[in-house]
């Protein structure tokens, strides 16, 4: 999947790829490391609780351009409990999603595992795996985050872009046998 670095002329195609993940990953890596232009963070600040709790939210943006008549857009935005608010937008018209989880706290994406399949939003599990970190088993990911087997689980490096090409190849694969298996279930009806 690589992006031909072409301007959008007005008649292209956007879709939208989501990229999630708990406290301790690293999403902004994901988006940058396949963004043919310079990540763009948007982040806001507010006030919790009085003036010294400040907080803040922000949003990742990539883009990717598969042809002249095709973009990618990847939105980026972490799962903790005040970003809750932005993914009720930012999943409209999403084709499909990146779940980034940390290999030294598998369950903190489960926030996002259960985001995505409750909102019937196909999505891979990325398993940032650092250096010097234990690589888990796909088994031992699938326990942790309640992955069923058509939920394709990968080992990656958020920050390598090859690595991140593999995960949103394995999303686009994980797409197309949806959309086969769907086509056949309408074809015998």
């Amino acid at each position: 999947m690589e992006s031909v670095g072409s301007e959008p002329n007005g008649t292209s195609t956007a879709v939208k790829v989501l990229v999630a993940g708990g406290p301790r990953t690293d999403t902004p890596a994901l988006v940058d490391s396949v963004s043919e232009i310079p990540l763009l963070h948007v982040e806001e600040f507010f006030v919790v609780g009085g003036v010294a709790d400040v907080a803040s939210v922000g949003v990742d943006l990539g883009r990717i351009t598969i042809s002249p008549e095709l973009l990618l857009y990847l939105f980026g935005t972490s799962t903790e409990d005040r970003s809750w608010f932005l993914w009720d937008e930012l999943f409209a018209g999403a084709l499909g999603a990146i779940v980034l989880a940390d290999t030294r706290a598998l369950d903190d994406s489960a926030a996002a595992v259960d985001f995505f399949r409750g909102r019937g939003i196909p999505f891979v599990v990325g398993v940032d795996c650092s250096e010097g970190t234990r690589l888990p088993e796909v088994d031992e990911v699938r326990a942790a985050l309640g992955l069923g087997p058509n939920v394709p689980v990968r080992l990656c490096h958020a920050s390598r872009r090859e690595s991140t090409k593999q995960l949103l190849i394995a999303l686009v694969e994980s797409l197309m046998a949806a959309a086969r298996e769907q086509s056949a279930i309408t074809a015998n009806r």
